[in-house]
């Protein structure tokens, strides 16, 4: 520190309390960030001169923006380390008017070469952040003796007991009272964490109490920590600075056990709300994480508060700083299977957007922390790091909070309408609008996050004013509003249609001794998925023209070349055109449906898809066919109202038909009176006559009509108990054999005559000699 001025070593500490920032803001993400933050700039903006330190290759931009970030200060300024006279900066213009050397650019239109220097800015500051702690490191092992020369200036427990004890005894007394405190409302928190149900919100229920018995216990033994602070320790010196500061730690850590015991519930996975796989072991890392991070802060501050210079602070701020950063990166990229399959349980088959977010949640959050990371060691280095190292926090918070928030919110809301659906019945409008609502919250939360991070760093990077960030804003929101409309549009349309889609029965060969549903969808669930796709594709369409309106891109053009492209494709695929409007005139006239069994003329099958252009048959034996709307000359539809199905039976010439009409007319009754089989009916079985007379037989024609996707089933059922009645009441069946009748004397005498006619057998012949 040699020929280092007053202003100078203000100075310095001032970038100590920047540095300091640095590694709070990585670390705390919330209480000990505003304290250190705030320590590091009040210092600066004292009146002593700024000491702005210049290798001599900056870019006049790139000094132009420091300067004017230190307008209305003493700024001295230094050249390779040699001061130069000390100089105000420039005072700041009026408002309304506009620099001459530099004018601000178009709220719209970012500024390039400046964004391309600050960043250039920033690197160069993170290589001197880097080399200035590593160069600090060795003098880490100053503090030990500083912290001993200090801590013999204590104030307090210079009469009665020292002030190691009296610290001893308040931490003792908090988490004596804290512990009385859980022991004493265990039983009643342990009924009220008991889920009442597997869903989501009886889940989050309980864990809410569970969290609430944590926070309550963490706020009493900090307040008993407070006013016995007050009492034994009364002198503002370095033990009541140290009680403070580590008592502050260990309730951060605290508070983040306890947010994770609310999410993960160690122990008991039947209340645990987020699905991470492997739990248990991430909530161990988190404890070590904890446990670590009050540490670190507190060793940070006492050291920050007892030494001498701001070099030995420096190094203990890289040495914990690379060393939480390093620990983070192994942690995500150990659980990045862990948090791809996070991702993606919100959906029982996810898409390939999702499924490429899954897989880069992991990278993001590595690139995220190192890049916060060389953020942050920059921001040391910097006239205005404070403000860096507040931003590099925040968006650290935000990019964890953010997805927690979202999915916590999601969920509630689905399970909400789960459970709205379980009470009224599932509509299809009531689900694609419990799917608008999900959508609509979670766009909203990703929003404010966008908003938050971008209000952070646009002035940082691109040199905005709250003014023009709010002139972009709102620009801006025009825009957003409009895609967000669109995008919620989309959800419902696309949850209206899915709900009304028909899902396929059968996978693989059907069975026909199984019944049926009787269930043939409507008009409106037939038509719905054929437009799906026009619909989807129309309002996707619309949302991008309006955006690229609002955008102030000329539309016009655009359509015009959308209109002459429809008209070639129409010219040029006649078969197609042709396709689609018979098919738009079958879906009209209603011929079929999903379901219903339709014969072509060349085909025939169960209708199992329709789209725009075609239908899909499924046979009875299990090929499909795709039959173009245009090649459709005529159609039988097999399904419609009702089925009349007729059979004959042929019965021996010597049976009683009028036996027969009551055996079958008592099969058709009770088959009415059949509780599976009664209800497929809708005119019982029975005899309609004599069909025909053969000489081998009698036929007779049974006749019942019944629903048409049922009818195989009950002709089934109806020929196994007509045989059975048949044969109970002996009534016989006819015969194919052929009998030969004529006398008993001529029976015999040409059996006899059949007999004589048949000639002796040959003896061998002897062999020849």
């Amino acid at each position: 520190m040699d020929g280092t001025t007053a202003g100078g070593a203000t100075a310095k500490r001032a970038s100590i309390g920047l540095l300091l920032s640095r590694i709070v803001a990585s670390i705390t993400l919330g209480i000990c960030l505003a304290a250190v933050i705030g320590a590091g700039p009040t210092q600066a903006e004292t009146q002593a001169p700024v000491v702005l330190n210049l290798r001599g290759d900056e870019t006049p931009e790139t000094i132009r923006r420091m300067v004017d970030a230190l307008a209305g200060r003493p700024v001295e300024i230094r050249v390779g380390g040699v001061p130069t006279t000390p100089a105000a900066a420039p005072p700041q213009e009026p408002a309304g008017k506009t620099k001459s050397a530099a004018p601000m650019p178009a709220p719209l239109m970012a500024d390039e070469e400046g964004l391309q220097a600050e960043v250039t800015a920033l690197v160069d500051r993170f290589v001197d952040g880097v080399e200035y702690g590593t160069t600090s490191v060795p003098t880490v092992t100053e503090l030990p003796a500083d912290w001993e020369r200090t801590w013999q200036r204590n104030l307090n427990g210079r009469e009665g007991p020292t002030a190691g004890w009296r610290i001893f005894g308040i931490v003792c007394l908090a988490l004596a009272i804290a512990l009385a405190f859980r022991i004493a409302t265990a039983r009643w928190f342990a009924r009220k964490r008991q889920p009442l149900g597997p869903e989501f919100t009886p889940r989050l229920i309980a864990s809410s109490w569970g969290l609430l018995q944590d926070v309550a216990t963490i706020l009493l033994a900090l307040a008993v920590v407070r006013i016995a602070r007050n009492a034994w320790l009364p002198e503002n010196d370095l033990a009541m600075f140290a009680l403070s500061t580590a008592a502050n730690g260990a309730a951060i850590g605290a508070l983040y056990i306890a947010v994770g015991r609310f999410l993960l519930s160690p122990g008991t996975p039947e209340r645990r709300i987020m699905p991470l796989p492997r739990a248990e072991r991430h909530f161990r890392r988190l404890v070590v994480y904890a446990t670590l991070t009050p540490l670190i802060v507190t060793g940070i501050l006492l050291a920050h508060q007892v030494s001498t210079g701001p070099r030995p602070v420096t190094g203990l701020i890289a040495l914990t700083g690379l060393a939480v950063t390093l620990f983070k990166i192994w942690w995500f990229h150990n659980g990045r299977y862990d948090l791809a399959t996070l991702v993606l349980s919100g959906s029982s088959e996810p898409g390939p957007i999702r499924r490429l977010i899954a897989a880069g949640t992991a990278w993001f959050y590595i690139a995220t922390t190192v890049l916060l990371w060389m953020v942050s060691s920059a921001a040391a280095m910097m006239s205005n790091g404070g403000r860096w190292a507040e931003a590099s926090a925040l968006t650290q918070g935000a990019i964890v909070i953010i997805p927690i928030l979202a999915v916590g919110v999601a969920s509630l809301l689905r399970c909400r309408a789960a459970r709205r659906e379980a009470k009224q019945g599932v509509t299809p409008m009531l689900r694609a609008g419990s799917a608008a609502l999900r959508a609509s919250a979670v766009g909203v939360i990703w929003a404010a996050g966008f908003f938050v991070i971008a209000r952070l760093w646009a002035g940082l990077l691109l040199g905005v004013s709250s003014a023009q960030f709010a002139a972009v804003m709102r620009q801006t929101a025009g825009v957003a509003v409009f895609a967000f409309v669109g995008w919620v549009a989309l959800v419902f349309l696309h949850a209206f249609f899915d709900a009304y889609t028909p899902q396929r029965r059968v996978v693989g060969p059907a069975d026909e001794d199984v019944a049926h549903e009787e269930g043939v969808p409507s008009r409106l669930a037939t038509v719905l998925p054929v437009l799906r796709g026009v619909v989807l594709g129309a309002v996707l369409g619309l949302t991008i023209l309006v955006v690229l309106s609002r955008l102030g891109v000329d539309i016009g053009p655009l359509l015009a070349g959308f209109g002459i492209l429809g008209l070639a494709i129409s010219f040029g695929s006649q078969a197609l055109v042709r396709d689609i409007v018979s098919g738009v005139f079958f879906m009209l006239e209603d011929a079929f449906r999903v379901g219903e069994y339709v014969d072509t003329g060349r085909l025939k099958g169960t209708v199992e898809k329709i789209s725009l252009r075609s239908m899909q048959l499924r046979h009875q034996s299990g090929q499909i066919h795709t039959v173009p709307f245009g090649q459709v000359q005529s159609l039988t539809n097999a399904s419609r109202d009702w089925a009349t199905v007729k059979f004959n039976v042929r019965l021996d010439h010597s049976a009683d038909l009028e036996q027969a009409r009551k055996a079958i007319k008592k099969v058709g009754l009770a088959l009415l009176e059949d509780p599976e089989y009664g209800p497929h009916f809708i005119a019982q079985l029975k005899m309609q006559g004599v069909a025909d007379i053969t000489d081998q037989a009698i036929v007779i024609r049974l006749k019942f009509t019944g629903k048409p996707n049922q009818a195989s089933m009950l002709q089934r059922e109806a020929l196994k108990r007509v045989y059975r009645a048949l044969n109970e009441a002996h009534i016989p069946f006819a015969s194919n054999a052929v009998t030969v009748r004529g006398g008993e004397g001529g029976a015999q005498t040409g059996a006899a005559a059949a007999i004589a006619t048949v000639p002796p057998p040959t003896p061998l012949a002897p062999a020849a000699s």
